[in-house]
């Protein structure tokens, strides 16, 4: 409970810093139309309008006028004081924003509540269409406004809250700006987005700037570019990764160590197409409760087909394809399944938020009686698998329904409890700890979710194992019980992997693109000093190829020192040079990944530290 106290006074602090920073804005820049401004997960941000005074103001909705927004000053050829345009807003006018926040939480004014009638509300907010448009929504449903006013200088629609006065805030910081859609809607106007970050104290916010600077560095982005893992291209399409020789090779990795990890637990490989008919989808509730992120249907013949988002149904039709026994249960289906969502261009970002992906989906179907074993089952198999990629410090959090609404959710209370039950009962004999989220489970059953920690502290929610009894109820599944009763399975859906993109991308950032042995697409580069070694090294890399290295003939053009120094970059584990002294010893001279010391080895001697190396996992 303290815990949780903390996280909401943090949100208040932020929050509280948001206003200040609004504040401090309508005072630089008079002409500002201010939109919205919540606090967020590490920080706030503040979405304005700010147009060029000789345009006409557009509405929210409309498209034409273009925000001033620059990330460079204004240029020595820019016109004087007096002129008409706009001062365009950057990064560098930062310090003098700050330096207003700084006045005002000096001035240690307090945060005051105010409840009122949308008609006094709106005359407040006479020429802010944005405002006008939120208490249009609070009239609508029938309700009264809140503002928050900071004493009398500031007021904002706020619903709070807010610490009690601009003094308590101690420490903060402006990240970054940015272009928004008001409301996330492309269709509207698109404003400025100015984001910030607020801590309890100096040295928080310290640690926290230096581990945003450890984040840049590791920008999975920044390194696939390094290392020619995957880009993406506007004309094949936003959000669709197009993965390179070497990413898909690391790609192929995952997949495959995942896969023989799956079979080895007793799953069976199925596949299902990319599309589907859309009776499917209605039947399955995806299209009315999902629609929102999937695409629109293809007319072929006289049927309608959608892309598919989920790989459940095919699942769930494959396990209908004949009469299941409860002998044959728990039955468990797996696919590296590719599914497609739509997400709008403004959220998209690299491999973490794409519009098409692989899952390592999976679908398991046994018995009540089975549930807790099969459930303890797959949890060891996440830690494995994550713990087997550098993920072992994991947060959990377990999500059931909220028992004061049961209306909301498919399923009786004896179904409800035994599935809770179980989740809790596999978590304690897996001894983790967990936080458990009432309200949160979706309508069709309780689940868990999966967050990892990665190197530099951040939290990334990576698995998902979910109980299901909404898909066997829709899709009439059943067994036939030992006294030839039939009964209706209970369905656990669970990604270990989750995206298989999200996944790269946390992957590259948590090891900062410098991979394991085992998992490096390129695990040794075989570098000559001369044409004159080219033969032997030629002959050195054959050897390591034909033991099953992803081994590399690096003898294009170009010195040595710059070779060796391009295999830094990439973060190749292994750079084998060879000279006149390793032809004659029948050695390499090694440089490790991270290592200055250069060992020389004899080949043989590389080659069982290799093998060895390469079955670590």
């Amino acid at each position: 409970m303290a815990k949780e106290n903390k996280k909401e006074d943090l949100e208040a602090l932020r929050h509280s810093t948001e206003h200040i920073l609004t504040q401090a804005m309508l005072k630089l820049y008079p002409g500002i139309k201010m939109a919205m401004g919540p606090a967020i997960e590490n920080g706030f941000y503040f979405d304005f309008q700010y147009d060029d005074p000789s345009t006409d103001s557009a509405s929210p909705t409309s498209t034409s006028s273009v925000f001033a927004l620059s990330k460079r000053s204004a240029s020595k050829g820019s016109p004087q004081a007096g002129s008409r345009q706009a001062h365009k807003i950057s990064e560098e006018d930062f310090p003098k924003i700050e330096a207003e926040m700084k006045k005002i939480i000096k001035e240690n004014l307090p945060f005051r509540k105010e409840e009122m009638e949308v008609s006094e509300a709106k005359k407040l907010f006479t020429d802010n269409p944005y405002k006008q448009e939120w208490l249009n929504e609070i009239e609508a449903r029938g309700e009264k406004a809140t503002l928050y006013w900071t004493d009398q200088a500031f007021v904002d629609l706020c619903a709070g809250p807010h610490v009690k006065s601009t003094g308590e805030i101690k420490a903060f910081k402006l990240l970054s700006i940015a272009g928004a859609y008001w409301r996330g809607d492309e269709k509207n106007k698109m404003l400025v987005r100015l984001y910030g970050t607020a801590f309890d104290s100096q040295k928080d916010l310290d640690e926290y700037l230096h581990q945003l600077e450890e984040a840049k560095k590791r920008d999975h982005r920044k390194i696939a570019q390094e290392q020619e893992l995957f880009f993406i291209d506007e004309e094949f399409g936003k959000g669709l990764p197009l993965w390179l020789p070497k990413g898909a090779i690391l790609r192929q990795l995952i997949m495959d160590f995942a896969l023989k990890s799956y079979f080895a637990k007793g799953y069976q490989l199925v596949a299902t197409p990319h599309i589907a008919n859309k009776i499917l989808w209605e039947r399955s509730g995806h299209w009315n409760f999902y629609r929102g992120s999937m695409y629109s249907p293809m007319q072929i013949d006289e049927e309608e087909f959608v892309i598919k988002p989920m790989n459940c149904p095919g699942h769930v039709k494959i396990y209908n394809f004949k009469l299941r026994s409860y002998r044959d249960l728990p039955l468990k289906f797996t696919e590296m399944g590719t599914v497609y969502r739509y997400e709008k261009s403004g959220e998209l970002s690299g491999l973490t938020r794409v519009r098409g992906f692989t899952q390592d989906d999976a679908h398991i179907f046994c018995t009540p009686e089975q549930l807790q074993d099969i459930l303890i089952e797959t949890i060891g198999l996440t830690r494995y698998i994550l713990g087997t990629f550098g993920f072992k410090d994991v947060k959990i959090s377990l999500s059931v329904r909220d028992p004061n609404n049961k209306d909301k959710y498919l399923g009786s209370d004896e179904t409800w409890q035994l599935a809770e039950k179980a989740l809790e009962e596999a978590l304690k004999k897996e001894k983790l700890s967990f936080e458990r989220f009432e309200g949160e489970a979706t309508f069709y059953g309780p689940k868990i979710d999966v967050l990892v920690r990665d190197a530099i502290g951040r939290k990334h929610q990576l698995s998902t194992i979910q109980v299901d009894f909404n898909f066997p109820q829709k899709f009439d599944m059943n067994y036939i019980d030992k006294n030839g009763q039939k009964q209706r399975p209970i369905m656990i859906h669970r990604a270990l992997l989750g995206s298989l993109e999200r996944f790269i991308g946390v992957l590259i950032e948590h090891c900062a693109g410098a991979f394991p042995f085992w998992l490096s697409p390129e695990q040794i580069w075989v570098i000559p000093i001369s044409q004159d070694h080219e033969k032997y090294a030629r002959k050195v890399n054959e050897t390591l190829q034909e033991k099953g290295f992803r081994s590399f003939l690096k003898n294009e053009s170009g010195t040595i020192n710059k070779k060796i120094r391009e295999g830094e970059i990439g973060r190749i584990p292994y750079l084998l040079v060879v000279g006149d002294k390793e032809i004659k010893s029948k050695s390499v001279a090694v440089r490790e990944r991270g290592k200055k010391k250069v060992t020389v080895l004899k080949l043989d001697e590389f080659i069982n530290k290799a093998e060895k190396e390469n079955t670590q996992k």
